[in-house]
């Protein structure tokens, strides 16, 4: 499931804790996002219908992250690795490694977790 940017601004609230009130969402999200609490109401009610967020009506802090961040990571990056580089992770790693400077030390640590990688 691709989730929007908003979205995941809600879930990295969510994910920080383990239950929030809407007013604590409110206030965590007013930095980056400046929502009025029905907004973000409407935001957790949408995202608990996509089964992203779980809300318990009885509790006084009832919203907490249905799914997990590294699950929702992990369909990002397939869904990147797919879309744009057509399956090949290699490519994609290239990719990221041309672009973007990296030291010795990381290197290193890159060759050691292919090293294990090999069957």
């Amino acid at each position: 499931m691709k989730l929007t940017d908003s979205e995941w601004a809600v879930l990295e609230v969510l994910w920080s804790g383990r239950s929030f009130s809407l007013s604590e969402i409110v206030k965590a999200l007013k930095p980056l996002k400046k929502w009025s609490k029905t907004t973000v109401y409407t935001y957790l009610t949408r995202m608990e219908a996509k089964g992203l967020v779980s809300i318990n009506h009885e509790d006084s802090r009832p919203y907490s992250a249905a799914v997990s961040r590294e699950n929702c990571a992990r369909q990002e990056r397939e869904e990147l690795l797919n879309k744009v580089y057509d399956g090949a992770a290699g490519d994609l790693i290239a990719a990221f490694l041309k672009d973007s400077s990296i030291s010795q030390k990381e290197i290193r640590r890159l060759k050691k977790m292919l090293d294990d990688m090999e069957v």
